[in-house]
């Protein structure tokens, strides 16, 4: 897997990861490294969302339920 993957790069190897493992022609071992391999796809990808998501509410102004302290890049701002 790459490390710098954009959101929809990790979207489609989602897919294939899906299919492969519906079709279940593959090896014990193999399968369970693919399985692993989709776990760590979705949480970044889920990591991803959150942080647009953020982003977008920074923008808009709108209120969040994230600490105000937290930046979507996960950091800290500092009180002006």
């Amino acid at each position: 897997m790459k490390e710098k993957m954009t959101f929809e790069q990790a979207m489609n190897r989602l897919e294939e990861i899906v299919a492969a493992l519906e079709n279940g022609q593959a090896p014990l071992d193999e399968m369970m490294k693919l399985y692993e391999e989709g776990a760590k796809l979705t949480k970044m990808c889920s990591s991803k969302l959150e942080k647009a998501k953020l982003k977008v509410h920074q923008l808009s102004g709108e209120e969040t339920d994230q600490p105000a302290e937290q930046t979507a890049e996960g950091g800290e701002t500092s009180e002006l």
